[in-house]
């Protein structure tokens, strides 16, 4: 499974301030792959998969936002019926949890396909464990 960097950004929960940062993003050319936000407190948690996260990470600084980075998983799935079905239980078969998960549109072919994101480190540490489990794991 390809693995991307993420980031989880903490920021002000009122109107404007993810359209600044988005904006921000996009004027140094980092185009957002995969998305998410939860608000919480007044403050929402934004969760951002991008394409030059080097970039996106000079970009986050400069708007001095506290965020943190986390290696995450991409698992590409068609868009019909049954897919986040068969990858879920692929992954609960080898002992995999999805921690959490969201979608982003995958350009590179014709149509929408859901990009479910788990965290790295569970699928590293438990994918280590057999042959069997790894090849269970191949979506």
């Amino acid at each position: 499974m390809p693995k991307s960097k993420e980031f989880a950004v903490r920021m002000e929960d009122r109107p404007g301030i993810l359209g600044k940062v988005c904006r921000a993003l996009a004027d140094r050319g980092v185009n957002i792959l995969a998305f998410h936000s939860f608000p919480s407190g007044g403050e929402s948690l934004v969760r951002l998969v991008v394409d030059n996260p080097t970039t996106a990470k000079t970009v986050l600084d400069t708007q001095r936002l506290n965020y943190t980075e986390a290696e995450v998983v991409q698992v590409k799935l068609a868009h019909r019926p049954g897919e986040l079905a068969r990858a879920a239980s692929r992954l609960g078969d080898a002992n995999i949890n999805i921690n959490y998960a969201y979608c982003g549109r995958h350009l590179e072919l014709a149509g929408y396909l859901l990009r479910v994101t788990v965290r790295a480190g569970s699928f590293r540490a438990r994918s280590r464990q057999s042959s069997v489990q790894r090849d269970a794991c191949r979506l």
